[in-house]
């Protein structure tokens, strides 16, 4: 019996692992441009006043992905669980691991949708894009770009959001509910609405 749970815990965190290292690599540009190389993080739901797990993660991510001398970090998430925006605590942790380049905090968001939506001011000038969050959330968001932006999600190149074994015991959960949206892409981008402050598109 004991041999029988090893065996099925070690498939769900294989698949979880794989499930993110594909995603990792999916939905990318082709041409990238002239000008600033811009990071995007996206906020987790976030209860406290601290940044929880998973958005403490996310923030290393977004550092490590860094490769411009003069880097610009777009925060991007409300206040949805809690009282301070997720984008606040994202910025705070930023500066609290070193991080002293450009730093925007985009705080009005309350959806994936409007993650991307509400960044586009910031990335016209782009030259390279990366979106950082764990890599099935982030290969949505890449994806509502490319349906609201085409031109900009050319400019997308891969973040360095996925290690192996990094929260290998949350990556199952989270790729099961990532397929899951994933797979209603297309009823969800039927649906969104043009862009606007308060779109209702499903987070």
């Amino acid at each position: 019996m004991k041999k029988w749970v090893f065996v099925v815990a070690a498939a769900v965190l294989t698949w979880g692992e794989c499930a993110h290292w594909r995603s990792s690599s999916r939905r990318l540009g082709g041409r990238p441009a002239d000008g600033p190389e811009v990071t995007v993080v996206l906020g987790f739901g976030n209860r406290g006043t601290k940044p929880n797990v998973v958005n403490r993660y996310r923030v290393r991510a977004a550092l490590r992905s860094l490769r411009s001398r003069n880097p610009r970090l777009v925060c991007s998430g409300g206040s949805v669980h809690g009282t301070v925006s997720e984008a606040e605590l994202l910025a705070g942790h930023a500066r609290q691991l070193g991080y002293r380049g450009e730093l925007i905090t985009e705080s009005g968001s309350r959806s994936t949708w409007e993650n991307i939506t509400n960044v586009l001011p910031y990335l016209e000038d782009a030259g390279r894009i990366r979106i950082v969050s764990n890599s099935l959330h982030a290969e949505k968001a890449r994806a509502y770009l490319r349906h609201l932006r085409p031109d900009l999600a050319e400019r997308l190149v891969k973040a360095d959001d996925y290690r192996f074994g990094e929260l290998i015991l949350l990556k199952p959960i989270m790729a099961a509910l990532g397929a899951w949206s994933l797979r209603r892409l297309p009823v969800t981008l039927a649906e969104a609405k043009p862009p606007t402050r308060r779109s209702t598109v499903p987070r």
